[in-house]
């Protein structure tokens, strides 16, 4: 059980792990700028962190393959999507061992890398599209399309990820096979219909007749009710939903979106706990990787102002607007507009209720 050959040092590969910070400032000026060393080690650190995230993220591609997925392995869907999360959290805080740096500081280096930039990391931008991120979502760079920064050889890398399955797309399947979508005996949706609509229409009664707002703030909130009224009536509304798809107002299908909101709402049923959970870890990476994106545009801000980044972008605003723009799940947030309180959720049949507990009772 034990060899003589394995120790710590050699299987972590030590020596040439800590060969790879090379001061591009000793190298070209002679003079090594003191903080260098804190700008590589913490990207190298990233570009770990991306790798074990592409592991677990290509882990549960492999168990969403096909057209059944044994429920036994759900929770180890989720596990690895809670492994991901946490690792997002740990790219949150390594944002502030690089705000150690004063921009001062980095400005001894800056320069020199020029024109290199995170925004040509291929792990991160082979990861965004693995969860979900197409390319049409995506904003130009620099006025070209993401991937001519890339390294000429890793652009057939990228196109190949492109071409495959990515966790959206495989959620989206899984929500459009969750059974109890249509309840024999019970007109749940029609029910449910009514509910929301007297509840949006009660908040609009609400700002109509609020003395304390001025025109312009009853007209903006007003709008926007309406607005949120028109897109859950087109919920139910297969051509109207449609055509709302097309205008990128939703991403998921028709059945899909249905699933994940029944899901949402009846999440303390045994059968659909852990189907909650999945959707709730998805957003949980969506949330981590929007707050990392606005970090790194805050510390951006801080660093360089108003400069255009090492990469020629625009910096700070480029960041800020991927923050709004990179996002893959931004249906299931859009929900929650939709949700009452759970003492107007429309009660289940006695029948469903006991097929909805199967783990418990059978």
């Amino acid at each position: 059980m034990f060899s003589d050959k394995m120790n710590y040092h050699d299987y972590l590969q030590i020596d040439k792990l800590l060969d790879c910070q090379k001061l591009e400032s000793e190298v070209r000026t002679g003079k090594p700028a003191h903080d260098e060393m804190l700008f590589i080690i913490v990207h190298q650190v990233y570009e770990l962190w991306f790798k074990l995230m592409l592991t677990e993220v290509e882990s549960i591609l492999a168990i969403f393959k096909g057209d059944h997925i044994d429920e036994r392995l759900m929770d180890l869907i989720v596990s690895r999507l809670q492994r991901v999360v946490e690792i997002q959290k740990l790219l949150v805080d390594q944002v502030r061992v690089m705000e150690t740096m004063t921009p001062l500081d980095f400005l001894e280096f800056r320069d020199l890398l020029i024109p290199a930039s995170g925004f040509q990391s291929l792990q991160f931008r082979v990861l965004e599209t693995k969860l979900g991120l197409k390319r049409e979502q995506r904003l130009k760079y620099n006025q070209a399309e993401f991937d001519q920064s890339l390294k000429p050889e890793q652009r057939p890398l990228m196109r190949t990820a492109e071409g495959e399955h990515n966790l959206f797309e495989r959620v989206e399947k899984w929500l459009e096979r969750t059974p109890f979508l249509k309840m024999r005996g019970f007109d749940f949706w029609n029910i449910y219909k009514k509910t929301v609509e007297d509840s949006l229409q009660a908040d609009l009664n609400i700002i109509q007749n609020n003395p304390s707002l001025a025109g312009e703030d009853r007209q903006r909130n007003q709008t926007i009710l309406e607005n949120s009224l028109a897109s859950f009536r087109a919920l139910f509304d297969e051509k109207a939903y449609a055509e709302a798809r097309a205008r990128g107002e939703w991403r998921l299908g028709y059945k899909a979106i249905h699933a994940a909101l029944l899901i949402q709402l009846y999440r303390d049923q045994p059968a659909l706990q852990l189907p909650f959970r999945l959707i709730t870890a998805l957003m949980d990476v969506d949330e981590w990787f929007t707050t990392w994106r606005y970090r790194h545009a805050l510390m951006a801000k801080r660093m360089l102002g108003s400069k255009v980044g090492t990469g020629g972008s625009s910096g700070y605003q480029y960041l800020k607007d991927s923050t709004d723009k990179h996002k893959v799940f931004q249906d299931l947030f859009q929900l929650t507009t939709f949700f009452v309180p759970r003492s107007k959720i429309p009660v289940l049949p006695a029948e469903v209720e006991r097929e909805l507990g199967f783990f418990y009772s059978r």
